[in-house]
């Protein structure tokens, strides 16, 4: 605002150099409105809430979604991101802080980390990607209309286990034991475990389970399982897995046990085998509904997404390090046979 002083007055003392005055006075009074409205428009602000590290995400597609509404990370929208590396406990203060600064949305990934964003906030919006199922993980009430301030995407990992068993019971048929990893700190690796056991006593097979609570206790888990006589191994859906999938699948080697994942990285990083939905796709769902919703929809008016698109992969690389003669017939069936 234009400011002046008694002083200034008298200067001006001709009734033209008066008008000029006050036409000056007038002119910025009407214009700072303007400029304190801009001031006070913020560019909206996304929260990333992780279970894991970058590493266990595909971010290009989480903003390539998000580009498809419009909206671009650091031009039109800010996104802060919050990290758990695995300490699962630390998602809940996490959720708090993204709540206390008021982002616009909160884009969770892993059920750990939905879990705890639903418990920090009834208001501000959230949109997850996890492998589980968001009913029974107590998010939503139907997937067809969510309802509340929470939607998202599912791939179902924890559900595909089964299919994932057979087929690795198909790369050895005549295993005893199959071994199967799973993270201590995620109470959706009970499910999973279940569902597995299922899975396995179909077959004839008995599964052992190693559970580990860092990635310090990987390498000794899996040279546990060897010395119980497992054949192969099944990796637990879990992000920080998805971190640390390329030390798994080497100490795997190391023990001659063929291992099955679920996400196509995981192949890529040394897994003999990969089965599930694709995570690109459900990353990508995300953005699309996280920019969907700052430009005005509800949450609880978007459909939960569920998986169109399953990958399976071998890597043909890993199964020569095994010694291991994988059937044309599966070879045919994949996806990607990396050779």
């Amino acid at each position: 605002m234009v400011s002046f002083d008694i002083h200034l007055w008298h200067i001006l003392g001709d009734t033209m150099r008066r008008r000029e005055f006050f036409t000056l006075l007038g002119g910025a009074a009407a214009a700072w409105p303007l400029t304190a409205r801009a001031q006070q428009t913020t560019m909206p602000v996304i929260g990333v809430l992780h279970g894991a590290s970058e590493e266990a995400i595909p971010l290009a597609a989480f903003l390539q979604g998000l580009s498809q509404t419009g909206y671009v990370g650091g031009g039109n929208v800010a996104i802060e991101y919050r990290w758990a590396t695995g300490q699962y406990d630390r998602l809940p203060a996490m959720a708090a802080e993204l709540v206390a600064r008021q982002v616009s949305v909160i884009a969770v990934f892993t059920s750990v980390a939905a879990v705890a964003a639903k418990k920090a906030t009834a208001s501000i919006p959230i949109v997850f990607n996890i492998g589980s199922d968001p009913i029974k993980d107590g998010l939503v009430g139907s997937l067809n209309h969510p309802g509340g301030n929470i939607t998202g995407a599912t791939f179902f990992a924890n559900l595909l286990v089964a299919k994932r068993t057979q087929l690795l019971h198909e790369v050895v048929p005549n295993a005893k034991v199959f071994g199967m990893l799973a993270n201590s700190g995620n109470p959706n690796a009970e499910l999973e475990i279940s569902e597995a056991q299922k899975a396995a006593a179909a077959l004839g097979v008995r599964l052992v389970i190693a559970e580990v609570g860092s990635e310090t206790q990987i390498d000794n888990a899996i040279a546990n399982l060897a010395q119980q006589h497992a054949d192969a191994l099944l990796v637990v859906a879990d992000a920080s897995f998805q971190v640390h999938h390329e030390q798994i699948a080497k100490s795997a080697i190391k023990h001659a046990l063929p291992t099955c994942f679920t996400l196509r990285t995981d192949a890529t990083a040394g897994a003999l085998m990969s089965y599930g939905a694709s995570n690109s796709d459900s990353v990508r769902q995300v953005g699309n509904y996280v920019g969907r919703i700052l430009r005005g929809e509800k949450p609880g008016d978007l459909p939960v997404q569920q998986p169109t698109r399953f990958e399976f992969v071998i890597n043909m690389k890993t199964a020569k390090a095994l010694g291991l003669t994988v059937p044309t017939s599966m070879q045919l069936l994949a996806d990607e046979v990396i050779e």
